[in-house]
């Protein structure tokens, strides 16, 4: 059985470019969330950010956070800027996609399928704009294919992603952070409910002085199951 036709996670990424503004948008099992970027002259001069799904109370929040922490930038600087932990990671990551891709001349798609597991083994794959650009098999989370990461578990892949092509890298970086999420569909929900739990400090909620006041809440949507695709509800125009 094929990745698309299993059972698992589904996450959608999409930036849509227009004159002086550029959002980018990601809806998966756990969130739906959007980040508009205003700009002249290659600087951030406004950022916006909506969370229609988010997983705890705490998590609308980081909104104000990532306008602090990117208004005033250069869009050639978001990369490079730090602060990732102390944001929320998904508005982090849609607000440095958006700059990525501000001047391109047309939509972006970034499609992740993840199997869930059966005996341990399970496959992820991204898609950009409709064509397949990574395929990985993974055994018990060490990939196995393809051959040349066979061996390495997903957080050990910085150093191979490094010396890919820019186009490739971005993409491997989307695939695996897809990756390591979806592990959260085969984890009972009452194990990840509470925050005080987590990694001190590894996003915005997990933060020392709002992690204990966070609730989980939130729909959890399955795309894998039925004909529902992330993002086919929201307005794609800028």
């Amino acid at each position: 059985m094929t990745p698309d036709r299993a059972p698992g996670f589904r996450r959608r990424f999409r930036v849509s470019p227009g004159r002086d503004v550029v959002k980018a948008e990601v809806e998966d099992d756990f969130h739906c969330m959007g980040v508009t970027v205003h700009h002249r002259d290659g600087m951030a001069t406004q950022i916006e950010a909506e969370m229609q799904r988010a997983p705890w109370t705490t998590c609308p929040g980081a909104v104000r956070q990532l306008q602090a922490t990117f208004t005033g930038v250069a869009l050639a600087a978001f990369a490079e800027r730090g602060e990732k932990r102390e944001n929320c990671t998904h508005l982090h990551d849609l607000a440095t996609l958006a700059a990525a891709h501000a001047f391109d001349a047309s939509p972006l798609v970034y499609d992740v399928v993840v199997s869930d597991p059966v005996d341990g083994r399970n496959e992820a794959l991204l898609r950009r704009n409709g064509e397949t650009l990574l395929h990985w098999v993974l055994d018990g989370g060490v990939v196995t294919q393809p051959q040349e990461i066979a061996g390495l578990t997903l957080d050990k892949l910085g150093r191979w992603i490094a010396l890919l092509s820019p186009q490739l890298q971005e993409a491997a970086r989307v695939l695996r952070w897809g990756a390591m999420i979806a592990h959260g569909r085969i984890i009972p929900l009452e194990r990840q409910s509470d925050a005080t739990r987590m990694p001190v400090g590894n996003c915005y909620t997990f933060q020392l002085d709002r992690r204990t006041a966070a609730r989980r809440i939130g729909e959890i949507r399955d795309f894998s199951r039925g004909s529902a695709q992330p993002l086919e509800l929201r307005r794609t125009v800028p």
